[in-house]
């Protein structure tokens, strides 16, 4: 039995507790947040575990053995570096941190104490992502050219990050975990309408070695909810709408082939493929709840997490890139040339 401790319980905290204390591999043993309010509502539902506005008392080797850290995002890299140096399993939600040398030490520290270090980047554990994925690796989209994304909704407003690392990176760990290739640069524009200081816009552009290339918009001040993501390969193409209750894959087997060879400009015409549309079966399950169990499953097996360390950081790699372009007037950051971009 893992003995969790969860930090933090706003909006996504309460859903943590929930789906750790259904698991019979774990116990939520300890809850904390500096709000008494929110600490008094999980409390109630959830009575043995111990509640504390101290998150030290929380941190104590006698009461847990993992700990589930759902906080502001600036407050990730402290509390997981607590945690680690003391020899606990850690389960961050995204991003890992906010820089790249953050990332670095916190992996640095899960390698040196043998803990577990997990990112919570919960659409790779939704089962139309990693539907979407098998299309990418059986090469029925054939090479992919480009990848577009919407994230767009009218708030939640965050006073703590922008859009790009509080949306786009949902998007971004999906889109590196469908390309296989190396990322070469990155630039990034928005606005800042609400607040001069945290754009509420932004729109991510990431060139891949392979060619390929990913553009990201991300917005919470748009009338309509939107996430969705179009694959295109030179196959077929593919629309994941993760709003869609029933058919959130949509494949199409559509096209545009390129003539032949001829140096007679008269002849030289595209050709367009209309095909059939279709949906595959996707059996769903709670993104959460897996997720949740890939941790507890990790810890207990001792065997790397879907999203280690590295990954995180290779997220916050593109993140950090964007931001430096965001906040250069858009210009290109070639990804390389950052600290800790590793593969």
């Amino acid at each position: 039995m893992v003995r969790v401790g969860i930090v933090g319980l706003g909006y996504w905290g309460p859903n943590l507790v929930r789906n750790f204390s259904e698991l019979p591999e774990s116990e939520v043993t300890a809850v904390c947040d500096i709000d008494p309010g929110r600490l008094q509502k999980v409390s109630s539902r959830f009575p043995r575990a111990l509640a504390t506005s101290d998150v030290e008392e929380l941190l104590d080797r006698g009461r847990i053995d993992a700990v589930v850290i759902s906080t502001p995002t600036r407050t990730h890299y402290s509390l997981a570096k607590k945690a680690l140096e003391r020899g606990i399993h850690v389960f961050t939600e995204k991003p890992m941190a906010t820089s790249i040398a953050e990332c670095e030490e916190l992996i640095h520290l899960s390698k040196k104490n043998g803990t577990q270090l997990f990112v919570g980047h919960i659409f790779l554990y939704n089962a139309a992502v990693l539907k979407l994925k098998e299309y990418v690796n059986s090469g029925e989209l054939g090479n992919i050219c480009y990848i577009f994304s919407s994230r767009l909704n009218l708030g939640p407003v965050r006073t703590d990050v922008n859009a790009l690392w509080d949306l786009a990176t949902h998007d971004i760990s999906i889109i590196l975990h469908l390309i296989d290739s190396e990322r070469v640069s990155v630039n990034c524009q928005g606005l800042a309408y609400l607040n001069s200081k945290i754009h509420d816009v932004c729109t991510v552009t990431i060139h891949f070695q392979n060619g390929c290339m990913a553009i990201l918009h991300s917005s919470w001040l748009d009338p309509n909810k939107v996430r969705q993501m179009t694959v295109v390969g030179d196959k077929k193409m593919a629309v994941y709408n993760d709003i869609e209750p029933l058919e959130k894959i949509k494949i199409y087997e559509k096209g545009i082939d390129k003539p032949l060879y001829t140096d007679n400009f008269g002849e030289f015409h595209f050709s367009y493929r209309y095909g059939d549309t279709f949906s595959p079966r996707i059996i769903e399950t709670e993104s959460l709840k897996a997720e949740c169990q890939h941790f507890i499953h990790c810890i207990q097996k001792g065997i790397e997490p879907r999203t280690c360390g590295q990954n995180g950081m290779q997220v916050v790699n593109v993140l950090a890139g964007a931001d430096l372009s965001l906040h250069d007037g858009g210009g290109k950051v070639l990804l390389q040339s950052l600290a800790g971009n590793k593969q």
